[in-house]
């Protein structure tokens, strides 16, 4: 992964400011379909080429709200498209389907907060994007609240990256604390989701019995 993110820095750099924009717009889209693109840190590190006068800030947020945007709605397109069926053994076994589970328990307890909160859950962005579309979740305002989050989040790390300047690859060590963060955030959640379910059952079963 960082030799990846090397890789991609030393390219936007040596790149024509026309085609550096480009590479923003791709890249905000491709981290949601594959999901080990490091888009974070193409965008911190857009903030830092702003900084230095290469690109314009307006842009950099922009078009990363763009790429990013469309990137939610892609997945949840593939969701929508495909339903449960990534829920069937022997298919699909790429996909994570205890964080699918994980998921479709958050959205039934937030609806829309979650998608709104999308973009600052590291690790869950495409799962939770996916989900959506099994849900089958109303496309424009789907679409509204994916765009604000992108928005929120990416202006966020063009400013950090800005301010950091020549120090921000330092970003990538926060991120990956915070991702590790809300990972046991909702680990935990998910843990205490679990234990109150097995709590009802017996009441359950008992009031059957009962009756």
């Amino acid at each position: 992964m960082g030799e990846l993110l090397t890789d991609l820095v030393e390219w936007m750099s040596a790149l024509p400011v026309f085609w550096a924009y480009a590479l923003i717009l791709a890249i905000a889209y491709s981290e949601n379909v594959i999901p080990p693109i490091p888009g974070d840190m193409i965008v911190v590190f857009g903030g830092y080429m702003v900084g230095i006068g290469r690109l314009d800030f307006t842009a950099v947020v922009l078009l990363s709200t763009i790429g990013g945007a469309i990137g939610f709605m892609t997945m949840y397109a593939i969701g929508s498209r495909i339903g449960h069926v990534v829920l069937v053994p022997q298919r699909y076994r790429w996909l994570p389907e205890a964080r699918i589970a994980q998921v479709r328990e958050l959205l039934k307890k937030w609806g829309f907060g979650l998608v709104a909160a999308n973009r600052f859950l590291s690790g869950l962005r495409s799962v939770i994007s996916l989900t959506v579309g099994m849900a089958h979740m109303p496309v424009w305002k789907t679409t509204l609240y994916a765009t604000c989050s992108a928005f929120v989040w990416t202006a966020l790390l063009v400013i950090i990256g800005y301010f950091v300047g020549e120090n921000w690859e330092v970003v990538k060590d926060y991120l990956r604390n915070y991702g590790w963060f809300i990972t046991g955030l909702l680990v935990i959640f998910g843990a205490y989701h679990l234990m109150r379910l097995r709590r009802r059952r017996p009441r359950r079963a008992s009031e059957k019995e009962e009756s």
